[in-house]
């Protein structure tokens, strides 16, 4: 491959954390590039555009994506499963992360203090392919629903950042927000945190993969990994800022939790959030 492109499009939750996230990217090829690994590595800046097209990119060296995504819609067939990242996030155990539950104050205040409570409220995610904000909130519902339904209305709003700003605006009153998000959110922009409630949260499912093209050599994939590493050291600030621990090595086969949520959820007779 005479270039390659790198890019992490997931937990750019504010502008500082997108400059800390491509920071890291760039240490991590820098430390790839003294062991040998490429040289030449475009990162385009936001907006990324068409996500899945990106992550299918013959010439992708490294990026993050969704387990929902990587083991739901076939893109574990066109990538190799890097690293997966450790965080220091209520939720978090390990490589391994949940969702909050959470509500506005007013539906709070109604009486919506469990999930169950929330039977006939207006639901609001970030898209269908999460399993963060989609397939981890229907999984916790699905025991609740009657006849395929649950909530009053289901909207989907493009990211967990706008379903938190519309549960703090009372146009929503019922969410899942990644827990690393909501930890981002806490940290970086607390007064959004003010008018919402966190109720519970739900099962844990292996954390967003790092990948890259399978067009990646076997033999410079722990070196690649080594790299991850390397850039999670060079900066201890950084990293406590982006609240990462390090990074684990998993199996595709550990994103089969993430089938299990959905196929859970269909067995109760719940196959669409609703």
């Amino acid at each position: 491959m005479s270039q390659w492109i790198a890019a992490l499009p997931m937990y750019n939750v504010t502008p500082r954390h997108a400059v800390l996230w491509r920071a890291l990217l760039r240490d991590a090829l820098a430390a790839f590039a003294n062991a040998g690994g490429p040289t030449d590595v475009a990162l385009p800046d936001e907006p990324f555009g068409d996500l899945h097209a990106l992550w299918r990119r013959g010439d992708l060296l490294l990026s993050q994506t969704c387990g929902f995504p990587y083991r739901m819609l076939g893109l574990r067939d066109d990538v190799r499963l890097i690293a997966t990242p450790r965080f220091d996030a209520d939720g978090c155990d390990g490589p391994r992360y949940r969702s909050m539950l959470v509500v506005s104050a007013r539906a709070h205040a109604g009486g919506a203090t469990t999930l169950a409570a929330c039977r006939g409220l207006r639901a609001a995610f970030n898209g269908n392919d999460s399993h963060s904000g989609m397939n981890a909130l229907r999984h916790a519902v699905a025991p609740h629903a009657l006849d395929g339904r649950f909530f009053g209305s289901v909207t989907a709003l493009g990211s967990h950042l706008n379903v938190m700003r519309a549960l703090a605006a009372e146009e929503a009153d019922c969410a899942a927000i990644d827990c690393v998000t909501f930890a981002y959110v806490g940290d970086a922009l607390p007064g959004l945190l003010k008018d919402i409630r966190v109720i519970g949260m739900t099962a844990a499912a292996p954390g967003l993969p790092f990948v890259a093209s399978r067009a990646l050599e076997d033999t410079r994939v722990a070196a690649l990994q080594d790299a991850l590493d390397v850039a999670v050291a060079a900066d201890v600030e950084r990293a406590r800022v982006l609240r990462l621990k390090g990074f684990e090595r998993l199996s595709p086969n550990d994103y089969d939790t993430i089938e299990r949520f959905a196929q859970e959820a269909a067995a109760h007779g719940y196959p669409a959030l609703a």
